[in-house]
């Protein structure tokens, strides 16, 4: 089958033979003209695009096949959804099976004829990126040859746009990002005030190395006269908590809004993930399993997530992925722009386990390993910030809890007594992310910028 003839990135939705989704892969017995990536169904096409690069890594898959795969389960589930048309899965599945994705050295390459007619071909490799006779040719800057190839020659680099503008992954600049934050991980501790974190020899970590080497508040305070959990998790994600007053699971207090955080990241196109300690991966984490509560996860909570709570959900499997593979993601720079983690309940401060038996030392011990993880990533050090919080206080109190800000652009060393609440963190994160509109109690707070030298 001839690869698309290439036109600018997105718009080669014209003249070419589209694959069928969720059948075997065979050819198309004609060109669908149905789907229209560069106008009406732009918005639609660059969301698709963004969920695949956030839930399927294009350099750490094992083939091109398991690659297709996973792009195949995502749309599908926008399909299923009613978020995409068939045509629009088709276009974007032909973008994603015309890549170099699972295809070690492989390449995109631009071949120009003599008559001035460009083509894009997946090559093994650079070398075998050959000239036509009276033409010209040069290898791709892109993954796909959905993006590679202008009407003559290669596209040119990427700049910051709403549309998914591939390099070599989606959050990893090789050191070159523009200013302001690229990503964000905010890591979620259990029921502690603040004075029992601080100077607290149960927490040499916390006190020792991350203060010193971070900006922190002072006057954070969970949700106002918000407890237990559960509720607080969903007011970090859509500033209020629904009328919450315990820690249900997702199948009684399941919400139907969309006006939550991740939706409206979804929705410009910016990839997130929920990592989750003791998942499994193969459902959706609607139950406990393990340490792992549901209370701690507030995407698993919303309809649009889960299906309406379907446990095969593949928009949820894709986005809550279990904690253990964030070091693989982090290596291959495949982490989204957006991570929400929850250690187990031993790990979070919430339990006391053995061997420890002392919550907060069990909790600065997980973060002394996982900050460093998180630090030494490509990911972070391009303009990154880790946000650590707790969700409420303790025993019914609504603290002050602790709030810690790493980054290149923290405030080394440096404190405030500013009022600050979980609508804050929320606040900082749609600025950060330019979304609207401004969820909930999030129009009311003081966002965090005090804590950078820089912001967003």
């Amino acid at each position: 089958m001839e690869p698309p003839m290439c036109r600018p990135p997105l718009a080669i939705a014209i003249a070419v033979v589209l694959l069928p989704l969720a059948h075997a892969m065979t050819a198309a017995a004609a060109p669908s003209d149905a789907c229209d990536p560069t106008g009406a169904d732009a918005t639609a096409v660059t969301r698709a695009r963004a969920d695949i690069a956030a839930s399927c890594n294009c350099t750490g898959a094992a083939t091109h096949g398991d690659y297709t795969r996973c792009a195949r389960t995502v749309l599908q589930a926008r399909v299923d959804g009613r978020r995409l048309s068939v045509e629009c899965a088709r276009f974007v599945q032909r973008c994603a099976s015309h890549s170099i994705c699972g295809r070690p050295n492989a390449v995109t390459c631009c071949r120009t004829s003599a008559n001035g007619r460009t083509r894009c071909r997946v090559k093994r490799d650079a070398s075998r990126c050959t000239t036509p006779p009276g033409g010209a040719s040069c290898v791709g800057l892109y993954q796909s040859c959905c993006d590679a190839c202008t009407a003559t020659g290669c596209a040119p680099p990427p700049t910051p746009s709403p549309t998914p503008t591939p390099g070599p992954t989606p959050t990893s600049c090789g050191g070159l990002c523009p200013g302001g934050i690229q990503t964000v991980f905010i890591i979620l501790m259990e029921n502690h005030n603040w004075a029992d974190v601080k100077n607290n020899a149960s927490a040499p970590y916390i006190n020792g190395t991350l203060l010193p080497a971070a900006g922190h508040g002072e006057q954070y305070y969970n949700a106002p006269g918000i407890h237990p959990s559960e509720p607080n998790y969903l007011w970090l994600e859509a500033g209020t908590s629904f009328g919450v007053t315990d820690d249900g699971l997702p199948s009684v207090h399941h919400q139907s809004t969309t006006q939550h955080l991740v939706t409206l990241l979804d929705n410009a196109g910016i990839s997130w993930k929920s990592y989750q300690e003791d998942i499994i991966g193969n459902a959706c984490p609607l139950t406990g399993v393990g340490n792992y509560a549901p209370k701690h996860n507030p995407m698993v909570f919303f309809d649009d997530v889960t299906d309406a709570g379907d446990p095969q959900s593949p928009t949820c499997i894709a986005h809550n992925r279990p904690y253990t593979e964030l070091a693989t993601d982090l290596q291959n720079g495949s982490v989204a722009r957006y991570n929400f983690i929850t250690p187990n309940q031993c790990n979070d401060m919430h339990t006391i386990c053995a061997p420890q038996n002392d919550q907060l030392k069990q909790g600065d011990d997980w973060l002394s390993t996982a900050i460093p993880m998180i630090q030494s990533s490509i990911p972070y050090q391009n303009n990154g910030v880790i946000l650590i919080t707790w969700d409420e206080g303790e025993f019914g109190s609504d603290g002050p809890i602790g709030m810690i800000v790493l980054s290149p652009f923290a405030k080394v060393g440096y404190s405030n007594s500013t009022h600050y609440t979980h609508s804050s963190t929320l606040r900082s994160m749609q600025e950060i992310f330019s979304v609207t509109p401004l969820l909930g109690d999030a129009a009311n707070a003081t966002d965090l910028s005090d804590l950078f030298t820089s912001f967003p």
